[in-house]
């Protein structure tokens, strides 16, 4: 009995609970923390669609099974495991129900970066963009920290790089080359949403940082690019000398 009102249902269940989910993000303006920006009348749209959907099954799902065959004794006994399959399914809707509602929404971290190479994969053309904006001759404070870890990450751009002050904000990001002095300011490049997410970041150079600013935490960096005084670290240019502030994360944490 129990199994087939499982079967009917746990379906449904599931529907609804990633539906909601997703109008509760929605409605509080994290939806971003998920997918890119282009994408939220799309993914609402196709929410709403589906909840009618969902709710229309419900209410047209059978009570009772007219068809169902008469109980008949039998001496065989059923295989202990096919016992536990309606409580691994109710377990599998419990799951689904507090990793989707209950956890609280969150960005990616340095747990993440770890799994990806940083400033290996963010989108083509960037650096381009960047050497365009320099023979154009225009304000280096419209420059993101999207441009310029691809200035970093292109070596035609060190010279163009070297001696520019800016201001940029990231989550840090330990180098693992010389994490003592050197840390990162980090974001995540969203294509589509955080599963195609790729780490961008710029180094700062600021000997004992971790003292200071934990993993994770969101900084605010002010300061010079120049030759990165570290023996150790791979970079070779930092941004040198920086006044080093602790922020809130930003509502939009992502870079497009």
């Amino acid at each position: 009995m129990l199994e087939r009102i499982l079967a009917r249902w746990q379906g449904l269940a599931l529907s609804l609970i990633g539906i909601v989910s997703i109008s509760w993000l929605a409605l509080t303006g994290q939806l971003g923390l998920y997918i890119h920006p282009r994408y939220f009348v799309f993914t609402v749209v196709m929410a709403a669609l589906g909840g009618l959907l969902t709710l229309a099954a419900f209410a047209v799902a059978p009570e009772k099974d007219d068809h169902e065959p008469l109980q008949v004794d039998t001496t065989v006994t059923r295989p202990r495991w096919r016992s536990l399959l309606p409580l691994a399914g109710i377990a599998a809707t419990g799951v689904a129900f507090v990793a989707l509602v209950i956890v609280p929404p969150s960005t990616l971290t340095t747990a993440t970066v770890e799994n990806r190479e940083l400033n290996n994969s963010a989108t083509s053309g960037q650096a381009d963009s960047a050497s365009r904006v320099e023979l154009a001759g225009a304000d280096v404070k419209s420059l993101s920290l999207r441009d310029w870890s691809a200035l970093l990450r292109d070596g035609s751009g060190s010279d163009f790089v070297v001696g520019k002050t800016t201001t940029l904000s990231g989550f840090v990001t330990a180098d693992s080359t010389d994490p003592e002095n050197v840390f990162y300011l980090t974001r995540f490049v969203i294509t589509c949403c955080a599963v195609d997410a790729q780490p961008i970041g710029v180094p700062v150079y600021s000997p004992g940082w971790s003292s200071t600013y934990a993993v994770d935490s969101w900084v605010e960096a002010k300061g010079t690019f120049g030759l990165n005084p570290s023996a150790e670290s791979s970079e070779s240019v930092v941004l040198s000398n920086p006044t080093v502030t602790a922020i809130d994360q930003p509502a939009e944490p992502y870079a497009y």
